[in-house]
């Protein structure tokens, strides 16, 4: 019988829009206990913006927990919980790919949706309400602020991962050692960036808030290029994406000419840009300043207009390696993503800070690799390499 979970989400705004937050509980069905919180400042945005973004936080915790589960989502907004269960449409142009997040966040047929009043989502509110303090006091809300005296479990605890960002971040191998031989063979992560879409030759917001697009002529020739790399070196044995168009036709590309299968992998999403998307970064520089010099001095500032900041970005990828660990533990699989993900990944595998992400070159349709150990090192093996694109 299948784990039942329910998850209890809500999000505010003080001047909708204004400074808001989420926050989201995951509690055992049966005992009624806290198995995962999550909360987060995520800048200006409106109360709907961060009611969706604590539906997806709540979900992605809950799949992160087990993801063959049964999830019950209870929330005070009517809005959300009408527009998930699909009896009201969803207009707004912001709602629509939050909306879809939610959807791939967690298999729709085992999500169920009820509303209940406020006073019945207090843990919830009360998360979002830390978090929206948090961000007013110039930082991140923290599961131990929440969890320590209450006798709950954060998300960082209930998953078995240090809660401050980074997350999990693998021991950095002594220089120029090997991996003890008892340790067996590594599980391999080569890394391969989609190919182009006709909004990479333009250097424009491309997330997961934005418009999917397709690859481009180029970006086709470079997946096939990539294709024809990694069937001549012979050594992957499974290929798993990131859910976005570009990505899943890279790695169909590949998958047919390797006599693979491609499974999905949501957490190698893109980060969400928010209102960023599809703009150049001069475009962004000029209508959001302010927001975009925060996002370049902190890994913990968001996008306008409710996207991810790069250490939400960090947590979620977190989850997805150490789950992709486990599952192909010593084998070699290609992960087709994209430059945020693929970023965190080497930086986290190196123990380097958080600004190292604005200190990487990531080409289109590049390959990198690290390998993680069974005593939890983990070595950089490739780094942006384009050679099968000449």
């Amino acid at each position: 019988m299948p784990n039942r979970f329910i998850v209890e989400a809500d999000g505010g705004s003080r001047g909708n829009p204004g400074p808001a937050g989420y926050g989201a509980v995951v509690l055992d069905a049966v005992t009624g206990e806290a198995l995962a919180e999550a909360a987060e400042y995520i800048g200006t945005a409106t109360n709907n913006v961060a009611e969706y973004k604590g539906l997806i936080a709540g979900l992605e915790a809950a799949h992160a927990l087990d993801p063959d589960a049964e999830v019950q989502v209870r929330m005070d907004s009517k809005l959300v919980v009408e527009q998930m269960s699909g009896r009201w449409k969803i207009k707004h142009p912001d709602m629509k790919p939050l909306a879809a997040r939610a959807q791939r966040a967690f298999p729709a047929g085992r999500v169920s949706y009820q509303w209940i009043p406020r006073e019945k989502n207090k843990h919830a509110d009360r998360l979002a309400n830390e978090a929206m303090d948090a961000g007013k006091a110039g930082r991140q809300w923290e599961p131990s602020l929440s969890s320590a005296d209450r006798g709950t479990t954060g998300v960082a605890a209930a998953l078995e991962i240090p809660a401050a960002e980074p997350l999990a971040e693998p021991k950095a191998a002594p220089v120029g050692w090997a991996a003890p031989a008892d340790l067996g063979a590594p599980t391999t992560f080569v890394l391969l960036r989609h190919g182009e879409t006709a909004l990479t030759p333009e250097k424009r917001f491309s997330g997961s808030g934005g418009t999917d697009p397709e690859l481009s002529p180029a970006g086709r020739r470079q997946a096939e290029a990539a294709a024809a790399a990694l069937a001549a070196r012979g050594t992957i044995q499974a290929i798993v994406t990131s859910p976005m168009r570009r990505c899943r036709e890279t790695a169909e590309t590949i998958g047919g000419r390797l006599g693979l299968d491609v499974r999905v992998e949501e957490g190698l999403r893109e980060a969400d840009f928010g209102s960023w998307e599809g703009l150049t970064f001069a475009e962004a520089r000029e209508r959001f300043p302010e927001d975009l010099n925060a996002w370049l001095a902190s890994t913990k500032a968001a996008p306008t207009g409710g996207g991810e900041s790069f250490a939400t970005v960090a947590r979620r990828v977190s989850l997805s390696r150490d789950k992709l660990i486990a599952r192909y533990a010593g084998r070699t699989v290609l992960l087709v993503t994209h430059v945020t993900p693929i970023k965190t990944l080497v930086r986290l595998a190196l123990g380097a800070p958080p600004e190292s992400l604005f200190r990487m070159e990531l080409s289109a349709a590049s390959l990198s690799a690290v390998a993680y150990y069974a005593d939890g090192n983990a070595s950089l093996r490739l780094l942006n390499e384009t050679s099968h694109l000449r």
